[in-house]
């Protein structure tokens, strides 16, 4: 099978896979799911049975619902998180690689700074101050991850701006967000989306830490490092329970390293034979 005139390896048709169903059952969760994220519809750890597939949870709710909406909140999440995250690192990334000088040294410095501070550590200090709304657990993912995007822009987009046609669009008089958006971004497309893989996996998994530390997504809403931490109780027992959420965490994870692992491939490729 073929994508974009390229080959699809088996772990990449794995990759896609996955996410294809992954954002079906998140998209689909109000209709997909039998009960409401919330509803109490029998007693605790009752056994899987015809009417609740994986059984019920810690205080009774069906844990297949939860596991639906947990995807359409952790997914979404982490999906609006990288694509902030991206938006302002491309950004500054590409207008400190053709403004350089001032801007340069000034962006640069920012994000040396927020590079050098722990990143679950500075999350906890900010939700701590400013308390655990799903916009304070956006924006403050989304600025700590925008730093590596940042780096990775910055770099790409020096290495565009050194070619002939970007300097030529330069003395011609265009505009920085005209050379940025017509000239730089097109020939940094490859790299960024490998990257924007890599930061949706960062974005997912940090989002699922800080929710199963109890600084993430909070009750009643579902996401899987919260079911991840309301079922930690019952780890050493024969209840198959806790094994669901995270058995959802490591699947997509995976499943979308595997489609970035193809993607840096063809970028490795395309690079090579440019070369």
């Amino acid at each position: 099978m073929r994508l974009f005139g390229y080959k699809l390896p088996v772990t990449a048709l794995v990759g896609f896979f996955i996410i294809a169903v992954m954002l079906i059952a998140a998209i689909g969760a109000p209709v997909l799911a039998p009960y409401g994220q919330a509803d109490v519809v029998g007693d605790a750890w009752d056994d899987p049975s015809a009417a609740h597939w994986l059984g019920l949870d810690n205080i009774g709710r069906d844990v297949f619902s939860r596991l639906l909406y947990g995807a359409r909140m952790s997914i979404g999440l982490s999906l609006i998180v990288t694509l902030l995250s991206f938006s302002l690192g491309v950004t500054t990334g590409f207008a400190a690689a053709i403004a350089r000088g001032w801007v340069d040294m000034a962006l640069s410095r920012i994000a040396d700074l927020l590079l050098s501070l722990p990143s679950l550590i500075f999350a906890f200090v900010i939700l701590s101050v400013l308390g655990t709304g799903l916009p304070v657990i956006v924006v403050t993912v989304a600025v700590l991850d925008s730093v590596k995007v940042f780096r990775l822009a910055r770099a790409v987009a020096m290495n565009v701006a050194a070619l002939e046609y970007v300097e030529v669009a330069r003395v011609r008089g265009e505009g920085l967000w005209w050379v940025i958006r017509r000239e730089i971004l097109p020939n940094a497309l490859a790299p960024l989306i490998a990257e924007f893989g890599l930061r949706f996996s960062f974005a997912f998994l940090f989002i699922a830490a800080l929710s199963f530390l109890g600084l993430g997504v909070q009750p009643p809403n579902a996401d899987w490092g919260s079911m991840v931490r309301d079922y930690r109780d019952v780890i050493g027992l024969d209840l198959p329970t806790p094994l669901f959420p995270a058995a959802a965490i490591a699947l997509l994870t995976i499943g979308v390293n595997f489609v970035v692992d193809w993607l840096l491939a063809i970028n490795a490729r395309s690079y090579g034979e440019g070369a």
